[in-house]
């Protein structure tokens, strides 16, 4: 994969991939070629095999602040309808191959996440935040729909329809405590440790069975649309498909054979973790 020009790109040898918005002086907030090299990296880290999980965070004091004013807000003024159009499918599509990306993600909340940052964030599998981080998705402050990149299809997943329609409709800004409380994010700890523990459960799931997971992410995406006879269905034949992949008869192995287990996945060996 070609190296980021807008953000960084590490991968660590047990297979976690760290993308670090690296924009601190402006919160991180995105510019056109940001979104357009996101969305094209999370649609290439599909094909890396090496890639077991992903974490995305930002330096500084934001993990995002969305849009960046100069270079998008002041630029879409002078576009039609057809350019305006264009612009929103450009960011849905990086929320969408995030979701498509077949790799946990975890969000490291290190800061202020707002408009398309909080989207991003929500986007993720799961987040860790840090005590100072922030929440908001603020579009109707500044005039547009509260659903915008996905929000109304992935907010009340997490949160519920009611909780979902209070931060879309008002667009406050909430903090940690509240974002926890609501169920918005996974866990909430000192700014110290946002980075370090989204890597360890990174980690964690990088050692684990990465086939298993890739099929754990696509049935949470297929079956939110099933009646529940479907989703039983489909369960039952991804269930069977990861009998029949090595890593079922290799746990088994270690189990018997009482030693830690080693997931191959699609690459590997990574032995699992705790």
């Amino acid at each position: 994969m070609l190296a980021p020009k807008s953000f960084r790109y590490a991968l660590s040898a047990s297979g976690v991939a760290t993308i670090t918005l690296d924009r601190p002086d402006k919160l991180n907030s995105l510019t056109f070629a940001v979104y357009e090299e996101l969305t094209s990296t999370f649609a290439a880290l599909d094909a890396e095999d090496a890639v077991r999980a992903v974490v995305i965070t930002g330096e500084g004091r934001g993990f995002c602040s969305g849009g960046d004013v100069d270079d998008i807000i002041g630029e879409l003024f002078s576009r039609d309808m057809q350019g305006l159009l264009a612009f929103t499918r450009v960011t849905g599509a990086l929320i969408r191959n995030i979701r498509a990306l077949r790799r946990p993600v975890i969000a490291a909340v290190n800061g202020i996440a707002v408009g398309a940052g909080a989207v991003i964030a929500i986007a993720c599998d799961l987040r860790v935040a840090s005590t100072s981080a922030k929440f908001g998705f603020i579009f109707p402050k500044v005039g547009l729909c509260g659903a915008d990149m996905g929000a109304a299809y992935l907010l009340p997943r997490i949160v519920g329809l009611g909780r979902a329609s209070e931060l879309l409709f008002f667009g406050d800004v909430i903090d940690a405590e509240r974002a926890a409380l609501l169920g918005l994010v996974n866990k909430v700890v000192a700014p110290e440790e946002c980075v370090q523990t989204a890597q360890a459960w990174a980690e964690r799931l990088a050692s684990g069975p990465a086939f298993a997971h890739r099929m754990t992410k696509q049935m949470l995406e297929s079956e939110h649309t099933m009646p529940l006879d479907s989703a039983i269905e489909a369960e039952a034949q991804a269930q069977a498909i990861c009998m029949a992949h090595p890593d079922f008869r290799a746990s088994y192995d270690a189990w018997k054979e009482k030693r830690p287990i080693v997931f191959k996945g699609a690459t590997g060996p990574f032995q699992a973790k705790p």
